[in-house]
């Protein structure tokens, strides 16, 4: 497996990761379509934004993307194939997007995290510092925070 950084070409593949892996945890359809812009990767996204893609040969297996260019960086993406989850590759994306954040001078990663995708980060060494809301209204998601040191 290696990580490359995506290209507008990837959009299509990169959203149906996205939305694979939402379904995945079983949430229901009306629910998925509330986030269909969030969970939607467009070629112009990938040409003004570096997003990484883990791949095997020409599949694509996983993608992450962090926002911001303070100390302070946001993970707006972070998705595994659901075929593919629990072989590293998320722990290998995040750490990917960890070594990058360093390199360019960041000190935090900011993550509103999807309630089944918390343990990863706190197996990460993420810790939780509040909820962020999130929809449909009344949600609210775990805040998390993980230091690139």
């Amino acid at each position: 497996m290696e990580i490359r950084r995506a290209l507008p070409t990837d959009a299509a593949a990169l959203t149906r990761i996205a939305h694979a892996a939402k379904r995945h945890w079983g949430y229901p359809e009306v629910w998925i379509a509330l986030w269909k812009n969030a969970l939607t990767v467009t070629p112009q996204a990938l040409k003004r934004q570096a997003v990484h893609c883990a791949v095997e040969g020409t599949e694509l297996l996983g993608f992450c993307a962090v926002a911001g260019g303070g100390p302070t960086r946001e993970l707006e993406h972070l998705w595994v194939a659901p075929e593919h989850m629990g072989a590293g590759i998320g722990r290998r994306l995040l750490r990917h997007a960890l070594d990058a954040i360093r390199a360019s001078g960041g000190a935090t990663l900011r993550i509103a995290s999807d309630p089944n995708a918390e343990g990863f980060y706190l197996k990460m060494g993420a810790r939780r510092v509040g909820e962020t809301p999130s929809q449909p209204e009344g949600r609210a998601l775990p805040l998390l925070l993980l230091e690139v040191d």
